[in-house]
């Protein structure tokens, strides 16, 4: 089962969920770190990186000699990584998103692909949890290709566990897409509920299955209840709002270890989860 674990704006616990409903699954589990823009889940479980390999794009480069100035590959990418200015082309290397149009319109084959690395990926265990995390190289913009390689890594395990990027865009959609649940984490506020909307949508139009949990949850913030009654999206856990779990937090300490009940009742999540 693959579970994707989402949300509509950075810093609700996202990655807290991940990684606690990863150390609460019983048998074989996986977990990956898709917040490749800022991948933090190695940091709660300080696994043992056992492999770091390069993550990266193909890119047009011209010969010369062989270029016509004719301007097909411009006209064809949709990325405005190709200018023709006085019939000479010239590549703007970071917005190609490598989808190799312009070699393929080419008429002289005067584009050669080389690769550009754009960021990593990292792969160990933690215990028995194999783990592999992304990392998108400084000034890097294009996360989506690094997650796509991280998603390839799911397979052969019984339970995959993806801690997704925070927000509603691409990044977001390849990291849930394929996956049997998602849960998206929110908070009680008039924020958490806004994002909460944008997220929710995104997944009812990708047609996953969804599930709401309430980090930071201080009492019933009626919007924010009235939202999921009325979209039929089950709230399937709640956390407290407990200066207990921002310290343990704040110390890197996993939750399932160290604050009391907290394994149960992410037990508990899973099992409604996989019902």
């Amino acid at each position: 089962m693959k579970i994707a674990v989402a949300s509509g704006k950075g810093g609700t616990g996202k990655t807290t969920i991940a990684v606690n409903l990863a150390l609460a699954i019983e048998g074989d589990v996986q977990l990956l770190d898709c917040d490749v823009e800022g991948p933090n889940a190695h940091l709660f479980l300080r696994p043992c990186i056992e492999s770091v390999r390069p993550v990266g794009i193909s890119t047009p480069r011209i010969d010369a000699d062989r270029c016509l100035g004719c301007g097909k590959c411009s006209d064809a990418c949709h990325f405005n990584a190709l200018l023709r200015i006085r019939k000479k082309i010239k590549i703007i290397q970071n917005l190609c998103h490598g989808c190799e149009a312009c070699q393929l319109v080419c008429p002289t084959g005067a584009l050669a692909l080389e690769p550009r690395r754009i960021g990593s990926i990292s792969e160990g265990m933690a215990g028995p949890i194999p783990i592999a995390f992304g990392e998108l190289d400084i000034g890097q913009s294009l996360s989506v290709p690094v997650i796509r390689e991280l998603k390839a890594l799911v397979r052969g395990h019984a339970h995959t566990v993806i801690d997704c990027p925070p927000g509603t865009s691409c990044p977001v959609v390849e990291a849930v897409q394929g996956c049997d649940r998602c849960l998206m984490v929110t908070e009680p506020t008039p924020f958490g509920l806004h994002d909460l909307k944008i997220l929710a949508k995104v997944l009812g139009r990708m047609g996953v299955p969804m599930g709401a949990i309430v980090n930071r949850d201080n009492g019933t913030y009626e919007p924010l209840e009235e939202f999921c009654r009325s979209s039929g999206i089950p709230v399937l856990m709640r956390i407290p709002f407990d200066r207990r779990i921002a310290e343990l937090y704040s110390r890197g300490e996993v939750l399932v270890d160290t604050y009391p009940g907290f394994r149960e009742r992410m037990v508990g999540l899973f099992n409604q989860v996989r019902a």
